[in-house]
C-alpha cells in the first residue's frame, strides 16, 4: 500500500524529538523561579529591589539579597514597613 504525504508527514512528525536549546532552558527555570516567587506584579518588584527591579533577571536579584525563594517574605516585609 503507497503512503499518502500526509501519513508520512504525520509519521516524519512522531519520529522527532524536541530538544530543548539552551535558550529555552533558561527560560524555564526562569518561570519556574517567577512560580517560585509567588508570581509577583512589577509593582512587587519594584517595591523589593527598587526602579530596576522588573529588568534583573534572578540570578542579579539574587546577588541583591532577595532570591526567588524568599521574595514574599521580603515584600510583606517592605508592606508591612510604610
Amino acid at each position: 500500500m503507497k503512503k499518502t504525504k500526509k501519513h508520512r508527514a504525520v509519521e516524519a512528525a512522531k519520529k522527532t524529538k524536541r530538544r530543548q536549546t539552551s535558550n529555552g532552558k533558561a527560560r524555564a527555570e526562569g518561570l519556574r523561579l517567577f512560580r517560585l516567587a509567588g508570581r509577583p506584579s512589577k509593582q512587587d518588584f519594584v517595591k523589593v529591589y527598587g526602579a530596576n527591579g522588573p529588568k534583573m533577571t534572578w540570578t542579579e536579584r539574587a546577588k541583591a539579597g532577595v532570591p526567588a525563594r524568599r521574595f514574599q517574605s521580603a515584600l510583606a516585609a517592605k508592606q508591612s514597613g510604610r
